[in-house]
């Protein structure tokens, strides 16, 4: 399945799991993250907790990619800004993933 475009989303677990244990992260769409938009990387928490002091509070990162984009973008190392003003736009590429501690 390694580089099919399907052009659409897929069912949940259709993929093997990522290099961190994690499923279907990449190419089904774009994920937003509650980190606000910097540049970079520098003075980024290392804990794994959200980034919200500084860069553009109206920006969040969004990863993964979406079926309607190249593979390129489809990865999870690969980020993008996305400008919710208000946090009430939506788009049809880009949603949320709720996670849970066992």
């Amino acid at each position: 399945m390694k580089g099919d475009n399907w052009g659409k989303t897929t069912p949940i677990s259709s993929f093997p799991a990522n290099s961190l244990g994690l499923y279907d992260m990449s190419g089904n769409l774009w994920e937003w993250c509650a980190d606000v938009w910097h540049e970079n990387y520098y003075n980024a928490p290392s804990d794994g907790s959200v980034w919200m002091s500084g860069g553009e509070q109206n920006k969040r990162v969004i990863r993964g990619g979406s079926w309607v984009d190249e593979g390129a973008y489809c990865r999870t190392t690969y980020r993008f800004l996305k400008d919710f003003d208000g946090l009430n736009k939506h788009n049809f590429n880009v949603g949320f993933r709720l996670a849970r501690h066992p």
